[in-house]
C-alpha cells in the first residue's frame, strides 16, 4: 500500500485550480511499472499523476557532486532532500508537468517529508531542477528555455486557428513552438472575448499536435493595462487525453519566455489566469531570473489538498 494524495494545484481553495493524483513511494522503492502507472493515472482521470520516489542520502549527495552550481541559484550544501518524479497522464509519460509539481510537494509537505523554507532537487525526465518551498508557496525552476520555431506561413496561421475554432486576426504577434520542459504552440488571440470563444476541433487538434510534435496549445490574450495580471489563457492538449486544463505551469513557463522574446514583459514577474472557462479559476506566478548564464524562469503556486489516503500498487 502506498500513500496517494489528490490535491488542487494553483489555487487556495479546493476546486479550484488544476487537480493533481500524487502517490508517494518509500525510499528504496522501485517505481511500479510503466503500465501499471499509466493505468493508474487513467483510473484517477486526472490530467497529470505524480509518482514520487525519495533519493536516499548517498544518491542525493552523488548526484549533486555531478552538477555545476552558478553563483545565481542555490549551493550544494543548500539543498535540503531530493526526489525523483514521473508524471503520466491517462494516456502516456510525460517529462515534467507544472501543476503535479506544484501539487507533490505540497503533499510532501503535509506528509513531513519536506519542510517550509526547504530547497528540494527534483530529478524529472526534464532534467534536475530545483524547488523551493516557502509557507504555502512552491517554487519551481522551468527547463532551459527553448524557442524552436515560428508560425508565420498564412496557410500554417489559417489551419491552426481553423482547428481552434476562430478567426486569425494579425495583432502583430504570431505563434511560436516554445519549451520550457515541454514543447507548446504558444497562440495569441486578440481579446478575452475571443479567448473565450475558441471551441476546438479536437480529433483535428490531435492531429495537428502530432504534426508538430507538441504537447498541445497554449492560447493566451493579454490583460488590459489597469489590470494587475499579465495575461489570460487556456490551454488545450488532447493528443494527451487533456482536451481542456485549467492551470499548466510548464506552458505558462512557456508563455513566460514567449513574451520576453517579443518585448511584452515588465520587470521580472508574470502572473496569469487560467481555468476561468472551466469554473476552476487558478493563478499561475512566474518569476523571470537574468545572469550571465542566460534566462532562468521558475513557476510558483498554492495547491490545497482534497483527499489523502491509501492505493494498492
Amino acid at each position: 500500500m502506498k500513500q496517494m494524495y489528490i490535491a488542487d494545484a494553483f489555487t487556495t481553495e479546493k476546486f479550484g485550480g488544476n487537480p493533481a493524483g500524487v502517490v508517494l513511494l518509500k525510499e528504496g522503492d522501485s517505481f511500479p511499472a510503466d503500465e501499471q502507472m499509466r493505468k493508474t493515472a487513467a483510473e484517477l482521470r486526472y490530467s497529470e499523476t505524480a509518482f514520487i520516489r525519495p533519493m536516499s542520502g548517498p544518491e542525493l549527495e552523488e548526484t549533486l557532486s555531478e552538477m555545476s552550481f552558478d553563483d545565481a541559484g542555490p549551493a550544494a550544501s543548500d539543498i535540503d532532500g531530493g526526489f525523483q518524479i514521473r508524471y503520466f497522464t491517462p494516456a502516456d509519460e510525460v517529462d515534467l508537468c507544472g501543476h503535479a509539481t506544484i501539487a507533490s510537494y505540497r503533499c510532501l509537505a503535509d506528509a513531513g517529508l519536506c519542510e517550509t523554507g526547504g530547497t528540494y532537487l527534483n530529478r524529472t525526465l526534464a532534467g534536475d531542477l530545483f524547488i523551493d518551498v516557502a509557507g504555502d508557496q512552491v517554487l519551481m525552476d522551468m527547463a532551459k528555455p527553448e524557442h524552436i520555431s515560428t508560425m508565420r506561413a498564412p496557410e500554417e496561421l489559417q489551419e491552426l486557428y481553423e482547428v481552434m475554432g476562430i478567426d486569425y486576426c494579425d495583432i502583430g504577434l504570431v505563434p511560436q513552438l516554445i519549451s520550457t520542459g515541454l514543447p507548446d504552440i504558444i497562440m495569441p488571440v486578440a481579446s478575452r472575448e475571443i479567448l473565450d470563444a475558441i471551441d476546438p476541433d479536437f480529433p483535428a487538434l490531435t492531429e495537428l499536435s502530432r504534426k508538430y510534435e507538441v504537447v498541445g496549445v497554449h492560447a493566451f490574450a493579454l490583460a488590459l493595462e489597469h489590470e494587475k495580471v499579465t495575461a489570460y489563457c487556456r490551454n488545450f492538449a488532447p493528443l494527451y487525453d487533456i482536451d481542456e486544463e485549467a492551470a499548466t505551469g510548464t506552458s505558462s513557463g512557456a508563455l513566460t519566455y514567449y513574451l520576453i522574446r517579443n518585448g511584452l514583459v515588465k520587470g521580472d514577474r508574470c502572473i496569469f489566469i487560467q481555468g476561468e472557462k472551466m469554473g476552476r479559476p487558478s493563478q499561475i506566478r512566474c518569476s523571470i531570473r537574468r545572469d550571465s548564464n542566460g534566462l532562468q524562469i521558475r513557476v510558483g503556486g498554492s495547491a490545497a489538498i482534497l483527499v489523502k489516503g491509501r492505493i494498492d500498487l
